[in-house]
């Protein structure tokens, strides 16, 4: 099992980051399939005021490329991305488009 964290901010307005928590209370039934049809086992997402952090557990069969083109082919995906994005805000630094960042892991023990 291999892990990945990435990094998003939402918005700083309070309004709008209640309404994407209440989101991730009910996530779309669609959304949680194509999570674990792409080989993600876990998905954590933590936030600290505005900025969230996401920890992914991944088998064998996942690589980012391969969500990518799952994720372009799946209409409630797309449509999932596109409402997410009224509350989300790149990161700085983060090129046009790129919403998650995956984070460079500096330790460990």
């Amino acid at each position: 099992m291999k892990r990945y964290c990435l990094a998003l901010d939402l918005k700083d307005d309070e309004h709008l980051i209640r309404e994407y928590e209440e989101y991730h209370k009910k996530v779309w039934p669609e959304i949680i399939k194509s999570i674990k049809d792409s080989g993600i086992q876990n998905l954590e997402i933590y936030r600290i005021e505005n900025r969230l952090f996401m920890i992914m557990e991944v088998d064998s069969s996942f690589s980012f490329e391969r969500k990518a083109k799952m994720d372009a082919n799946n209409p409630k995906v797309e449509e999932w991305e596109d409402l997410m994005w009224k509350y989300q805000k790149a990161l700085p630094g983060a090129k046009p488009n790129e919403k998650w960042l995956l984070m460079d892991q500096i330790f460990q023990l």
